[in-house]
């Protein structure tokens, strides 16, 4: 196992790598900082020192080299926009975006995955050609019109929630929260429920596929015949070998959630890394925007390792390959 851990974070390493060069060239060319930073009015002078700070007479690889060498350090320079270091910036926006991606995926997986073995089991059920109706719609909708739906339902015409912003958050060291205080719960309601709709549905569908392939299996016919409940056959056999493929989709999906939270933060206006990621964009604040990126990778990397080893606890199968593999 450790072996299998420290193959995959070798192979983590060019695909960062790749990440850095891919993200810090789309960016270095776009806007003009320099202009941004000093305004209207300033002398040639001026412009000439600001760039020579901030290393922009370099050529392109040293610009790229120095970028690299401090990312692995945890350092991602100045950002141009605020003045602040990129790494301080990023610190204070995450446990937004976290909180927000924690909750939006629990809800998917929550109501995702009994939605998809109901229809599973149940598949000529009303019931079940509703929730069929329903992920079809929360598919088909953009998440920004999701978000503006349920604003002018339950904001606009009812009152019953926030609009935008978090709420009263409370700080416990660095990390702030809003899961301790009323109004930052009401304020995760809706752009969790925006968030996690799409993966929600997807969710359902993929249980619902999968546990229907799962009940024509000749194991659970062999279950059946042995005499056992259905609860035993239908929870104890069939949803254990679903949640293989589940478990992939659903680690991807998070990281998804993660990655795609900025249409959610922007209609919302929460104060998390999408929102400050769409700020630096008209900024042209290349430091933010690359790092933006690389963590965005990195929680990929991470997931996907994550996932490769849950697939040990859930499919006995691949214990036994590499048990196999290993004596040969």
């Amino acid at each position: 196992m450790f072996a299998f851990i420290i193959s995959r974070i070798l192979q983590a390493i060019p695909v960062m790598a790749a990440v850095a060069l891919i993200s810090f060239a789309m960016f270095a060319y776009v806007g003009d900082p320099v202009s941004i930073m000093l305004g209207q009015d300033f002398t040639e002078a001026q412009r000439q020192a600001l760039v020579a700070s901030l290393g922009l007479d370099q050529p392109f690889f040293v610009q790229f080299a120095k970028f690299v060498a401090n990312a692995a350090q945890g350092e991602f320079g100045l950002s141009y926009r605020l003045s602040r270091p990129v790494a301080e910036l990023i610190a204070e926006r995450a446990p937004a975006t976290l909180e927000l991606a924690f909750c939006a995926a629990v809800i998917a997986m929550c109501v995702g995955v009994p939605m998809g073995v109901y229809t599973g089991l149940y598949r000529n059920s009303w019931l079940s050609r509703f929730f069929l109706t329903f992920s079809l719609v929360g598919v088909s909708l953009p998440t920004f019109l999701i978000g503006i739906l349920l604003i002018l339902v339950f904001s606009v015409w009812l009152g019953w929630l926030p609009s935008f912003g978090r709420g009263d958050v409370v700080q416990l060291g660095w990390w702030s929260t809003g899961f301790l205080t009323v109004s930052g719960l009401k304020a995760l309601i809706l752009p969790s429920i925006t968030l996690g709709l799409f993966q929600l549905t997807l969710i359902m569908r993929l249980v619902r596929a999968e546990m229907l392939e799962v009940l024509r299996t000749d194991y659970i016919k062999f279950a059946r015949a042995r005499g056992l409940p259905n609860r035993a056959v239908h929870f104890g056999h069939a949803l254990k070998n679903t949640l293989v493929p589940v478990i992939t989709i659903a680690g991807l999906q998070l990281g998804g959630i993660i990655a795609f939270a900025i249409v959610t933060e922007t209609v919302f206006q929460w104060p998390g890394m999408g929102l400050l990621f769409i700020q630096s964009v008209g900024a042209a604040d290349i430091p933010v925007m690359a790092a933006y990126l690389m963590l965005i990778a990195l929680v990929f990397v991470v997931i996907n390792l994550v996932v490769d080893l849950l697939y040990y606890l859930v499919d006995p199968r691949l214990r036994v390959d590499r048990a196999a593999a290993k004596g040969a």
